[in-house]
C-alpha cells in the first residue's frame, strides 16, 4: 500500500444514534484509498453504521462525511459519487431478488446504470466467468448455496465497474472454503481493477490480517489504525485478536 495514498473517506466529527442508542460517537479519520481497508471489531461497535453513511444509505446526522472528494450529505454530490460506489450491505444476498435468476438479477442492475444490450453481456459474461457463477446464469437466487449468494452479489455490486466498493461483513454465515474463496475472488479482482478502493467490515481476525490497513472500532469509536504488522507491534502482541483485546 502507498502510505501517502490520497484519502477516499474524510470523516470530521462524525456521530450517529439512533433513538437513545449512541452508534458513532465522533469520529474524526481519514481512510486511504487505492487498498484494501478493514474496519474490524465484534458485533455492535459500529462499523454497520460508519458503512451505512460511506454508501450514502443512511442520512448523516452530525459532522462531515467526505467520500471520492465529495460531501455525501449534498443531494447533489451524492448524484455525482453515488454510481461510483457499489454496497454490499450485511446478510446473505440482501442486495439480490430471490425469484429472478442469476442473469435477471445481473441484467436488472445494469439497466440501472443505463449499459446497452451488448455492454451488459460483455459485463455479466465476464463476471460471471471470473466468478464460477456462469453455468448457473437461470438458476433463482433463492436456490443458490450461501457462498454463491455471495458471489451474485459481488458481481451485482461490480456490474458498474466501482471506484469505491463497501462490504459489510460480506463473509459472515459463509462456509470456510466459500470464504477463502471469495478472497480470491476479491484479490483477483483488484488486480484488474488497479486504484479501485475497498472498504470492508469484519469480525474475523484472520481475514483481517491480510488487509492492507486497519481501523479497529470499540463502542463507535475508532480506538486505533495501521497496517496489521504495526498494530501488532504497537501492541507487542502476536496476532490481531490480541491486539484489539489490548487495544
Amino acid at each position: 500500500m502507498n502510505s501517502l495514498a490520497e484519502p477516499v473517506v474524510r470523516l470530521r466529527d462524525v456521530s450517529l444514534h439512533y433513538g437513545k442508542t449512541q452508534a458513532l460517537s465522533g469520529i474524526t479519520q481519514d481512510i486511504p484509498g487505492g487498498c484494501m481497508v478493514g474496519l474490524i471489531g465484534p458485533d455492535g461497535v459500529g462499523k454497520s453504521s460508519l458503512l451505512s453513511l460511506l454508501s450514502g444509505a443512511h442520512r448523516v446526522q452530525q459532522g462531515t462525511v467526505e467520500v471520492l472528494g465529495a460531501d455525501i450529505a449534498s443531494k447533489a454530490h451524492r448524484d455525482q459519487i453515488c454510481p461510483r460506489i457499489a454496497y454490499m450491505p450485511q446478510g446473505l444476498g440482501k442486495n439480490l431478488y430471490p425469484t429472478l435468476s442469476v442473469e435477471e438479477n445481473l441484467q436488472f442492475i445494469a439497466r440501472l446504470f443505463s449499459q446497452n444490450a451488448s455492454e451488459r453481456r460483455r459485463r455479466i459474461d465476464d463476471l460471471t466467468r471470473s466468478t464460477g457463477m456462469y453455468p448457473f446464469l437461470a438458476r433463482p437466487a433463492g436456490k443458490l448455496s450461501g457462498g454463491m449468494k455471495q458471489k451474485l452479489s459481488l458481481c451485482c455490486a461490480l456490474i458498474h465497474d466501482p471506484d469505491l466498493l463497501i462490504l459489510d461483513e460480506p463473509t459472515t454465515g459463509v462456509d470456510p472454503l466459500a470464504r477463502a474463496q471469495f478472497w480470491e475472488l476479491i484479490a483477483r479482482i483488484r488486480r484488474q481493477r488497479v486504484g479501485m478502493s475497498v472498504i470492508v467490515a469484519t469480525a474475523y481476525m484472520d481475514e483481517a490480517q491480510g488487509f492492507d490497513w486497519l481501523a479497529v472500532m470499540d463502542e463507535g469509536r475508532v480506538r486505533a489504525t495501521g497496517t496489521p504488522a504495526e498494530l501488532l507491534a504497537r501492541t507487542h502482541c502476536d496476532s490481531l485478536e490480541s491486539a484489539f483485546i489490548s487495544l
